[in-house]
């Protein structure tokens, strides 16, 4: 499996958005996404770029895999 690319926050709220998610509040530079219907939340920091660790510690909350993740991007 390759590696994932390097992306902004902006870049994950938008995939994480098409995956269902939805915007709850902002705590300084951290945005949280939550799935309705469940007790889901995702937290994305407000960073230029995500280092792959958190990256892969996103995806777990949100339940995504990285293939399924990929389509969300485009």
């Amino acid at each position: 499996m390759s590696r994932m690319p390097s992306l902004g926050w902006r870049q994950i709220a938008k995939a994480l958005q098409r995956a269902g998610f939805f915007f709850h509040r902002r705590k300084g530079n951290h945005m949280f996404y939550y799935l309705p219907g469940t007790t889901r939340t995702v937290v994305v920091p407000r960073h230029r770029e995500i280092k792959s660790g958190t990256l892969r510690e996103i995806l777990r909350e949100a339940d995504l895999a990285r293939d399924e993740f990929r389509r969300l991007l485009d």
